[in-house]
């Protein structure tokens, strides 16, 4: 079975404010950090629903150094550092070691479609090898629907192989609970830790030896999903999860990003976090009352959320 990952259980893909330039808003950006980490939702910060393809690589480092500079305990954080580009990702990953981060979350590099495995088990070794640093802890990215990259299970093999105690774990964001369930029944160990991505396959994937998750919707809904890992053993379990699958099931039925954004919007009280980059735009009128209407419905809440 795995053991618990040094980032913790739960972790969240951090939604990125903006103020009315569309620049980073630090300052709501760290808040938000800290409210996941009082409800103990450790902080994938620069993930698929922070819009970090949106985000240049010096807004990156800014981003986390404010949060390291706010004290904010670095071996909580696991930064995106996949780009498209082999020195991107290496400047990016060298400065998240730089600043002690617990690990590196890395796409695959998803420009190019059909590419072959060995292309990419090159890209990764040509990062980790140029990076050269003993501190990294990288955690694979597998999300085909948005990348079309597949990480299989050959690759996850020869990557461990090549670099053990490097490639730390994968996040599996596939969908497919069959892959996630292979891949923990194959890898999953001490030293490779084995992330669903969402929190739809949170319990499924602690009672089969993974990790936990890190989902999306852990920047709203992060004390009910951190209550589910830190009890996944406990007699309400299953009642737990299909709370988390209901209030899933309606971030599910409009845009999920702006979705998350508008309910932090509301619940904190600051339209500005609304706000998203284009090419992304907000939920329109209908669809933000259909959510919060849902979301009032089952009780939803974000307690202690501030501006």
């Amino acid at each position: 079975m795995s053991a618990k990952a040094p980032c913790g259980t739960v972790l969240s893909p951090v939604i990125t404010p903006f103020d009315d330039a569309l620049a980073p808003d630090a300052e709501r950006f760290v808040a938000h950090c800290r409210w996941l980490l009082g409800n103990d939702v450790g902080l994938a910060i620069f993930g698929t629903n922070s819009e970090a393809n949106s985000l240049s690589l010096a807004e990156r480092q800014f981003l986390l150094e404010r949060l390291v500079e706010a004290d904010v305990d670095p071996s909580r954080l696991m930064p995106g550092t996949g780009c498209c580009s082999i020195p991107e990702s290496v400047a990016l990953t060298r400065h998240a070691v730089e600043q002690g981060v617990g690990g590196v979350l890395m796409l695959p590099p998803f420009y190019y479609k059909g590419v072959s495995e060995e292309g990419v088990f090159r890209y990764y070794a040509e990062v980790i090898e140029r990076v050269g640093d003993d501190r990294l802890k990288l955690y694979l990215y597998h999300i085909p629907p948005v990348a079309q990259v597949p990480l299989g299970l050959d690759l996850i093999e020869r990557l461990i192989a090549r670099y053990p105690g490097v490639v730390a774990g994968i996040k599996d964001s596939g969908g497919d609970w069959e892959n996630t369930q292979a891949v923990i029944s194959a890898f999953a160990s001490d030293d490779f830790h084995v992330y669903a991505g969402s929190e739809r396959f949170l319990l499924p994937t602690l009672r089969a030896g993974g990790a936990g998750c890190i989902s999306a919707t852990a920047n709203v809904n992060a004390p009910a999903i951190a209550a589910l890992g830190a009890d996944w053993q406990g007699s309400e379990a299953d009642a737990r999860q299909r709370a988390l699958d209901e209030v899933r099931d309606i971030f599910e039925s409009v845009p999920m990003i702006p979705a998350l954004k508008a309910a932090t919007a509301h619940f904190a009280g600051a339209p500005q976090w609304a706000r998203l980059r284009p090419p992304l735009v907000e939920l329109d009128e209908t669809q933000r009352r259909t959510l919060l209407g849902a979301l009032a419905r089952v009780g939803f809440d974000m307690p202690g959320l501030g501006a």
